[in-house]
């Protein structure tokens, strides 16, 4: 039996008290980019959708803006429909944070939605052994806006993330001293993945 899975996130730095310097290196972006399932969020819209997947492709600097950015693609489902729908929009390196590139993160939506906007920050990532399969994870945080609360999604590589990665997060979670944060832990649920996916 494998030993179990040991997570360290640190807190978003939207949070009164937090630590402006975080552990150890942002993730980098080359190892960021490519696709991202969601297994577990917080976000009540993800309860009545599976099939939820990120896609980070990197742009060109904008200008003489050299702070990184990427194309961020979210594509989901409803179950048993296999019409996939999508939110397109542009995430930047937030300097704003204090934190060195890739922990923090600025995102305005494309088009329509070129009027929205939200700050994420990664807590924590890493590579795991989920059952014998080698796996990536990554565990953000989003603010509250206008369209959805503050919360928590957890991104994993493959389409499924062991109960040790996961319970780790929680527990990471729980340990926080912020309230909100300690209720997020128990609010987090699985995203179903379905075979519909293309």
């Amino acid at each position: 039996m494998s030993a179990p899975t040991k997570v360290s996130l640190r807190a978003p730095t939207t949070v009164a008290g937090s630590s402006s310097t975080p552990p150890g290196d942002a993730p980098s972006l080359d190892w960021m980019l490519g696709t991202w399932h969601v297994t577990h969020a917080t976000l009540p819209m993800w309860k009545s959708k599976c099939n939820v997947r990120i896609t980070y492709t990197k742009l060109p600097p904008a200008g003489d803006d050299s702070h990184p950015r990427v194309d961020d693609l979210v594509e989901y489902q409803s179950p048993g429909n296999p019409k996939t729908k999508s939110v397109n929009g542009i995430s930047r390196s937030d300097p704003k944070a204090g934190l060195s590139p890739g922990w923090a993160w600025h995102w305005r939506g494309k088009g329509l939605l070129k009027i929205a906007s939200s700050n994420w920050e990664v807590l924590g990532y890493g590579e795991v052994n989920d059952g014998g399969e080698p796996n990536s994870f990554i565990v953000t945080y989003f603010t509250k806006t206008l369209f959805t609360p503050a919360g928590i999604d957890v991104y994993s590589r493959n389409k499924k993330l062991s109960e040790s990665t996961l319970a780790s997060i929680k527990g990471a979670l729980e340990g926080f001293e912020d309230p909100a944060l300690k209720k997020l832990s128990g609010e987090i649920f699985e995203v179903p993945t379905e075979d519909s996916k293309p």
